[in-house]
């Protein structure tokens, strides 16, 4: 059962509004003054808040901006109740956040109709969504009725790549991102003389191409090929698009399944430009290994010399004699395949963390 919380001065509105909702099953707690109505707020944990703006001791304003400042409180759905219907009351209720406003007074089926829209809201923003493709068919699926769209595509398919396909390739036609649902991928581009360096590598749970779909050129700047066998799923540029663009919540929510971690992108390009090679090296192994590229035991990741070059940031033979200097120290194994192991993981964050 939903729960509400009415904070009205007004004893008739008050037993009256109350009556209704829980006619319509709702269970009802009241608040005579906006005080007693935050003291409330907090203890009922309410599912959605009714507040009048004009009440005794604290108004309605002051309620909202006290129980918008508490973690606890700050994401449930607020509606004003008004006596007046001067768009200034609408105005400052709205441009401080509040969800909507009733006008007193109000029908019966208005009062439900805006609590269930204000709730049907909150579900969507509130749920999790698994980082698979099920859960992004779910999120696809939630967000196209909360936006009304009719026109997302449907349930997204799993293709298949072999072991050095090609996903999408730098200068083609940026018409999809990508979710990887298992398998690993690595991104590269060429330099101005040819030269393939690598700008990441990513694992199940990871999105690529997500950038290029938004950039200006409408090209993909990078291309992504498959490390092993793995299983990806496209979403249509169209639907990235509308699901970023429509609705600043929905978007929100989107940016946050879509982004894998910018601030983290942010420090590795800081890194590159002012860390040494040794301690780029170290970062790039340890991050491999907290992506699971790595694992432990003898389940190390088979990279070319040349990947991991460019994946720090340095010529091939740099990146040779760091990798036989951290073998020699002990820090890792190099298997056959040019596989790496990390045998001492407290020294490589040693390494990492202070060069």
């Amino acid at each position: 059962m939903k729960k509400v919380l009415l904070i009205e001065d007004n004893l008739d509105v008050r037993e009256m509004t109350a009556e209704i909702l829980e006619l319509e099953n709702y269970e009802v707690s009241t608040a005579k003054n906006g005080r007693i109505g935050i003291e409330k707020a907090k203890s009922f944990m309410p599912d959605v808040i009714l507040c009048d703006i004009m009440m005794p001791v604290v108004d309605g304003y002051s309620v909202f901006k006290e129980l918008n400042e508490d973690e606890s409180t700050a994401s449930i759905p607020f509606i004003f109740l008004t006596a007046k219907s001067e768009k200034s009351d609408f105005r400052k209720g709205m441009t401080m956040g509040a969800d909507d406003y009733l006008t007193k007074p109000f029908e019966a089926q208005d009062l439900v109709e805006a609590i269930e829209a204000r709730l049907k809201r909150s579900s969507f923003l509130r749920k999790e969504f698994s980082r698979n493709v099920k859960g992004i068919n779910e999120f696809i699926k939630e967000a196209s009725k909360y936006q009304n769209l009719k026109d997302l595509s449907d349930n997204r398919d799993l293709s298949h790549y072999k072991a050095k396909e090609e996903i999408f390739s730098e200068g083609s036609m940026a018409h999809s991102l990508y979710f990887i649902q298992s398998g690993e991928v690595k991104t590269y581009k060429h330099n101005e003389n040819g030269k393939e360096y690598v700008t990441g590598m990513f694992k199940a749970g990871d999105f690529i191409g997500q950038l290029c779909v938004l950039g200006d050129s409408g090209l993909y700047t990078e291309t992504a090929v498959a490390l092993n066998n793995c299983e990806i799923c496209s979403i249509p540029k169209n639907d990235f698009t509308q699901l970023l663009f429509n609705n600043k919540e929905v978007s929100h929510k989107f940016i946050g399944m879509v982004s894998n971690n910018v601030l983290h992108m942010q420090e590795q390009l800081m890194g590159m430009a002012f860390d040494s090679v040794r301690k780029r090296a170290a970062t790039a192994l340890l991050e491999l290994y907290d992506k699971g590229l790595i694992k432990d035991g003898d389940l190390g990741i088979s990279i070319s010399r040349e990947d991991f070059a460019g994946l720090i940031g340095t010529a091939t033979e740099t990146a040779i004699r760091v990798l036989s200097s951290f073998k020699d120290k002990g820090l890792i194994q190099l298997g056959e395949s040019r596989r790496i192991i990390l045998s001492d993981k407290k020294q490589l964050q040693q390494v990492a963390d202070f060069g």
